[in-house]
């Protein structure tokens, strides 16, 4: 088998004075497409692969004996017991190599569809891309979303090796069907047109030199594409962006601004803006490790000490007093790929960090998710899993930000389950709504009108199965508080459903903006001083969370009206459970639609148990009321 094996192509002799530039690109594909022996065939032939290194590759391809004879080049890649087990790359890999005038970090990231976000992660990271395609398979919904998160991410240097060309005779027809696929998607989408290369990885057939099977191609190999990429040398006159990552005080003599240098050059003596506030204020220092420096570029931490103690905190950005292109707002455009299995919807709420920035953000409304198939945007109510789309979000409060197309480091950011903090979407930044829109203060405020009513206002959430008892318990509780002299006031679910919410269906997407409006309408009636009593199934914790947030700590009660969905269905006099259990009521929760139970509600109701008065003093000792 040794005898097989290509003695090495080495790369290019350099001088030794010439600098080195490092290239960071993407490695991706659908699985089985080549991406790990495309790679590994370019580790060998560039001479970049250790003797016995090697020898280890030929005993094991000989012990799997998976590639006829020859030399399984993605051995060199896959060391990951479990990716050897599957044959599939599983997380993302870093490789690190240099050849020809270049040092390389190569992102080697997974191609199965459930691995999607792993190539996101890789792609932000990256400045170009080599996506493989299998020539008998041609292109792929994979091979389509793979190039949408390239152009989301930002990557403007793709190249595509069609690869296998062996196992279709290098048949120059199956190699223009599948480039013009490609092309054909990428005008659809609006995209650059990629560079595409005709490659047999397993025998290294234009990959780190040029095949003569091939003499109709007249392009790059895909070395060629890689060592060709202009990397743009850092900018040190761009406008400055540093993001704060916190104040340190060691002593009283010393207040030091923490941050990271995304964009430009910061000098002793310059005068910046903090953003968002506006506040300017000069350069007084800048300290190194044991003495102080002059200026500070883009890429690196530093520690600077301006000449007045302004207010600055962790999120705040740092910016060029006089070059301040950059947008204060509460309200973005942005494309999103989302990577939670639980759809992305209009109205729910999520954690939104950009740079060290985080606020509490909702999704407004989705604009379009892209047809992955014959790309074209189309009107859609959600996004799903792996799903790429445009969306716009409203923030809790204003952050500094730019478009990605004018500062890419301060225009991508991630939006993060506020429950799990788990990363559900990637997005970038496609433009910003500069009027912002304040809240009115009122002479008259909550706090005077509570006074008035003398009662605490606050919003008890009845949350349970359909037939728990919720509304009946919030009539009971309401009586109640009538009874004491209280001012409150109940909302129901289906008495919404008549007025308010009545364009509203019962799928995810619109039981989701149900509770947010109903929210909305609490939160106002809070603010009015009322006791408000709302009974809904909400059955997902993701929008009884949403609400929560819009109230300050102590006014929201959450009740979780606890009762089993045998009972319930006992009580169910209109037929619906047996309906839905029929197929004849899609989406009823419970049954055909799943209900999360909170985990750490207010109060705990077991109402197939209790009494009614009983559970009545329960939630009246919550809302600091004693029952009569």
């Amino acid at each position: 088998m040794n005898t097989l094996a290509p003695a090495p192509q080495q790369p290019p002799p350099r001088s030794a004075a010439e600098p080195r530039e490092i290239l960071r690109f993407l490695a991706c594909g659908s699985v089985d497409d080549g991406k790990s022996t495309l790679l590994g065939r370019l580790l060998h032939d560039a001479g970049l692969v250790a003797d016995d290194h090697w020898d280890s590759v030929l005993q094991e391809s000989a012990r799997l004996d998976k590639t006829g004879g020859l030399p399984d080049y993605s051995l060199l890649l896959d060391g990951l017991l479990s990716e050897r087990e599957q044959s599939i790359t599983i997380d993302v890999a870093w490789r690190y190599f240099e050849a020809g005038h270049r040092k390389y970090i190569v992102a080697d990231t997974p191609g199965h569809e459930q691995y999607t976000r792993n190539m996101a992660t890789g792609a932000s990271h990256c400045d170009a891309a080599l996506l493989v395609v299998d020539a008998r398979r041609g292109v792929q919904e994979q091979t389509r979303r793979h190039l949408s998160i390239c152009q989301v991410m930002g990557i403007s240097h793709v190249a595509v090796a069609i690869n296998k060309m062996d196992m279709v005779n290098w048949d120059k027809l199956a190699f223009d069907k599948a480039k013009n696929a490609i092309e054909h998607f990428c005008r659809g989408a609006g995209y650059p047109l990629p560079v595409c290369i005709p490659v047999s990885a397993l025998h290294g057939d234009n990959v780190f030199r040029r095949s003569d099977r091939a003499s109709w191609h007249l392009g790059q190999t895909v070395f060629g594409f890689i060592e060709g990429v202009d990397i743009p040398a850092p900018d040190r006159d761009a406008p400055v962006r540093i993001f704060v990552q916190g104040v340190i005080r060691p002593d009283q003599s010393f207040r030091g601004i923490q941050g990271h240098v995304v964009s430009g050059t910061v000098r002793v003596g310059d005068s910046l803006r903090i953003l968002p506030s506006g506040e300017t204020a000069f350069v007084e220092r800048i300290a190194g490790f044991d003495v102080d420096i002059d200026s500070v570029s883009a890429g690196l931490a530093t520690t600077i000490v301006l000449d007045r103690n302004v207010d600055v905190a962790r999120g705040d950005v740092l910016v060029s007093h006089d070059r301040c292109p950059m947008v204060v707002t509460d309200q973005v455009e942005a494309s999103v790929i989302w990577m939670d299995e639980a759809p992305l919807l209009a109205g729910r709420r999520y954690e939104f960090r950009l740079g060290s920035a985080t606020v509490p953000a909702n999704v407004k409304r989705l604009m379009h998710r892209l047809n992955l198939q014959d790309p074209h945007e189309e009107e859609a109510v959600q996004l799903d899993r792996n799903d790429i789309g445009r969306c716009e979000i409203s923030l809790e409060r204003p952050i500094a930000c730019d478009r990605h197309v004018d500062q890419p480091e301060s225009g991508v950011f991630v939006l993060v389950d506020r429950i799990s903090n788990a990363t559900c979407g990637a997005g970038m930044i496609t433009a910003v709504e500069t009027r912002k829109v304040s809240w009115q203060d009122l002479e008259v405020d909550k706090l005077a009108r509570s006074r008035l009513m003398g009662q605490s206002p606050k919003v008890a959430w009845f949350t349970g199965l359909s037939g728990a008892g919720k509304s009946t318990l919030a009539n009971a509780v309401e009586k109640a508080l009538y009874s004491r002299g209280l001012h409150s006031y109940l909302l129901d679910g289906d008495n919404i459903r008549h007025g308010l919410s009545r364009d509203l269906g019962f799928g995810d997407a619109d039981r989701s903006e149900n509770i947010r409006r109903v929210g909305e309408v609490a939160r106002l009636m809070v603010d009015a001083g009322l006791v408000v009593l709302v009974a809904f199934i909400s059955p997902f914790k993701r929008d009884r969370q949403m609400v929560r947030d819009m109230f300050t700590p102590g006014e929201f009660i959450e009740v979780f009206v606890n009762t089993p969905i045998e009972v319930c269905e006992k009580r169910d006099t209109k037929g619906l459970y047996r309906l839905a259990r029929e197929g004849r009521i899609p989406g009823f929760t419970g049954i055909t639609s799943p209900y999360e139970p909170p985990e750490k509600a207010e109060v705990v109701l077991d109402a197939g148990l209790e009494s009614v008065d009983a559970c009545v003093a329960q939630v009246m000792r919550a809302l600091g009321v004693e029952a009569r």
